[in-house]
């Protein structure tokens, strides 16, 4: 008989021991070299040595324990409805209720709970509360989620900690401290435990009181009273109601504005107040395509751009690797590709029935009109009629896709991504449809060289972004696909993925299409949440990367020709964007991606609604 592999053993013991934590058959368990994982009822646990080291064998029995503990009293459905926007508030109620699961689980088992401390331990050497220095520097998630655990069960955090915790733990205790000795009553009810988090993260100032998007309005609405103020003190200028309608009435070298188009100005304004959103049914505002008009002002900054970077995939991989990546990446989805094809397939379809959809008729030759035979009969004398097929002007398009390669991408999500991306381009290079892809992440994780300069510096405050940029270009709107395909395997790299700083990649896509000089422009982006970059978040307001992206994402739908359209994977990304849709399985990528350009190019497409696939 066969020697089982001591390594397998372990696996398969870990798998039954997490299957009857859970009180879940089915749940599925293995191990990884990367960041550990749990998606539905598949978990990855860090793989130990050959030799099973006790730490490391107690460290994924840790991570195999809290994941099981997560499926077994965890509501996925009610914590996202309860789930705050802002980016560092989430981050923290998620600790939280990860804390809730694992003390319900540590409670009446000891091994479970010296299980879930060597996890604990080994997850905390590597988070940015070790190498604070000062409050400022904390990550409230990890202290939050520390406090509570201390509290809950007993348990000390760990000593790694301690002088992080140490800088932030009376504040806390001023602010929050009744917050969380409330906590440990409801800790067997998320419902209750979910609104008193909450009250927390509020009296933290994590939660911004006032809507988002009635800070954004009210902001808005500040910029209207000025132009108002404006108009009252010249006259002859009445009618201008922003920067775009200000170009174009540059263009118009003062001509006087009649009624009708006192009323298409007015109605560009409210279109900028809502952010994008419409005011009344069907009313969209007004996009110039000779917009030249440039975002001025986000309340935002970057420390350095020195060390940002735009680079193609080639500058990243030699030739030999990207082809190898890029048969990995057909390897692991073959039984994909056919289904996306297919759906391409039929988008292609669409678009060349679009092309033969609009008719020049009473021509002298073509094809015979039968809908004017009726004339030839009532009048003999009368010639008969043809009319010749004319192309839509759809082909003067170009489609930019913008792919998030942020570290929560990495598995299957970055590669359905990249297939369906490579799909896509193919069949609308087919159809004369130019399409560029690209993709955006961090060159380190927690920081670059630019938080290094800042550190250099002496910490001044308020830095803004403090990390270096990695803007990938995978494929040019004018190369052919042909010479691009192999590129996108670069997405399967090792330690590509990291962190997405959204906002910037957004308005640097967005300037490459305004380059651009098909009449229209298409800019879809896929991402899997809000924004986050640790080294950036630690030292600015918690909302900071969130509030540019939806400043951004505003300023474009109101101000800009380009048409913005989205795809969250797992996350709501509607919050953000007025046309977008929201998936929960990664598998339905490619048929959204096609569905959601082919209603774009239907000419019969009405208002932007914003939706949630089902």
């Amino acid at each position: 008989m066969a020697e089982v592999n001591p390594l397998e053993a372990f696996r398969q013991a870990l798998a039954a021991t997490a299957r009857a934590v859970a009180a879940e058959g089915e749940l599925e368990l293995n191990f990884t070299a990367d960041a550990p994982s749990l998606a539905a009822r598949s978990a990855k646990v860090p793989i130990p040595a050959r030799g099973l080291p006790p730490e490391q064998v107690a460290e994924a029995r840790g991570w195999a324990d809290a994941f099981a503990l997560r499926v077994r009293y965890h509501d996925d459905a009610l914590h996202n409805g309860a789930r705050p926007a802002e980016a560092m508030a989430a981050a923290a109620f998620d600790g939280l209720e990860q804390v809730r699961v694992e003390a319900l689980g540590a409670r009446g088992y000891d091994g479970i709970g010296a299980n879930l401390d060597m996890m604990v331990q080994a997850r905390t050497r590597t988070d940015p509360i070790v190498r604070a220095r000062t409050a400022s520097e904390v990550p409230m998630a990890t202290a939050l989620a520390l406090l509570l655990r201390e509290r809950l069960t007993g348990r000390a955090p760990p000593a790694v900690a301690e002088a992080g915790l140490a800088l932030v733990r009376d504040m806390i205790q001023e602010k929050a401290g009744g917050d969380l000795d409330a906590l440990t009553a409801v800790l067997d009810d998320q419902s209750a435990f979910a609104r008193l988090s909450t009250r927390l993260l509020e009296d933290l100032d994590l939660i911004d009181t006032a809507r988002p998007d009635e800070a954004t309005q009210a902001d808005e609405t500040g910029e209207e009273e000025q132009e108002s103020e404006q108009e009252e003190q010249d006259g002859e200028e009445q009618g201008e109601a922003g920067e775009g309608v200000t170009e174009l009435r540059a263009e118009a070298d003062g001509m006087e504005q009649d009624g009708e188009g006192e009323t298409e100005i007015d109605a560009d304004a409210d279109g900028e107040s809502e952010m994008g959103d419409e005011g009344e049914e069907g009313m969209m505002p007004v996009r110039p395509n000779n917009w030249s008009t440039m975002p001025t002002h986000f309340d935002y900054r970057a420390y350095t751009l020195a060390f940002d970077e735009i680079v193609t995939a080639t500058e990243l991989c030699d030739a030999e690797e990207l082809i190898r990546l890029r048969a990995y990446l057909d390897q692991q989805l073959v039984h994909l590709q056919g289904a996306v094809s297919r759906l391409a397939n039929r988008l292609q379809r669409r678009l060349m029935a679009q092309q033969s959809r609009s008719w020049d008729f009473d021509q002298e030759e073509g094809l015979l009109d039968t809908a004017r035979l009726s004339r030839v009969v009532v009048q003999p004398g009368h010639s008969l009629s043809y009319k010749i097929e004319r192309e839509t002007e759809f082909r003067d398009t170009v489609v930019t896709l913008l792919l998030d390669n942020s570290g929560s991408m990495r598995g299957r999500p970055i590669s359905i991504a990249a297939i369906s991306a490579d799909i896509l381009a193919r069949t609308l290079e087919r159809c004369g449809v130019k399409t560029e892809i690209l993709g955006f992440t961090t060159r380190a994780w927690k920081g670059g060289q630019a938080r290094e300069k800042w550190l250099a510096d002496g910490r001044p405050p308020s830095p803004g972004r403090l990390n270096d940029l990695r803007h990938i270009v995978y494929k040019r709107a004018d190369e052919p696909w042909r010479h691009a395909r192999a590129s996108l395997g670069l997405m399967m790299r090792e330690g590509l993925l990291k962190e997405n700083i959204d906002g910037e990649a957004l308005l640097w896509a967005h300037a490459r299409l305004m380059a651009r000089p098909e009449e229209r422009r298409i800019l879809m982006v896929i991402s899997d949440g809000a924004p986050v970059d640790d080294s950036t978040l630690s030292v600015n307001n918690g909302a900071y990367l969130e509030r540019h992206l939806r400043q951004v994402i505003g300023w474009i739908e109101s101000r800009s020709p380009v048409e913005l359209m989205a795809i969250g994977i797992g996350h709501d990304v509607t919050r953000y964007y007025a046309r977008a849709v929201t998936i929960m399985d990664a598998e339905q990528l490619g048929g959204t991606m096609v569905e959601q350009l082919a209603a774009l190019f239907d000419e019969d497409r009405g208002p932007r609604r914003r939706r949630r696939a089902a």
